[in-house]
């Protein structure tokens, strides 16, 4: 191989925002901020982070919708999953699964075929598990 079949490859350019401590998919996702208040109905066509305030429903049979731990969800919430560290008050039906963690709350009645409470995390509600 001679030097000229070797191409010079430009260096990356830095991130236009400063890199977030959490995991890779966490940062990859789409989100609603921490300052943000959204009222009314809410749907997506992707994974979504929650940080700041949702009213009224949020609608995303297909992807997953994640609570983060300083969020504030009061809404009728239907997901494929929805991972909850901060507080969900409302209904709350998932296709495939509800995780509420250590900080997490859901006041509200559940349906999902798969529920994991960890240690510390809380639910009151009825709760429904379907066969899948």
């Amino acid at each position: 191989m001679k030097d000229s079949d070797l191409s010079v490859m430009p260096a990356t350019a830095p991130p236009r925002y400063p890199v977030d401590p959490r995991s890779a998919t966490d940062q990859t996702r789409n989100g609603i901020g921490e300052s943000l208040v959204i009222k009314g109905e809410l749907s997506a066509s992707e994974d979504l982070i929650v940080r700041g305030q949702v009213e009224g429903s949020i609608s995303m049979p297909d992807h997953t919708l994640t609570v983060d731990v300083q969020a504030s969800v009061a809404a009728k919430i239907a997901a494929r999953a929805v991972v909850v560290v901060g507080s969900i008050r409302g209904p709350v039906t998932t296709g495939e699964k509800l995780e509420i963690r250590p900080s997490g709350s859901v006041i509200g009645d559940v349906t999902s075929p798969r529920l994991i409470i960890v240690d510390g995390g809380s639910l009151r509600g009825k709760v429904e598990m379907p066969r899948t």
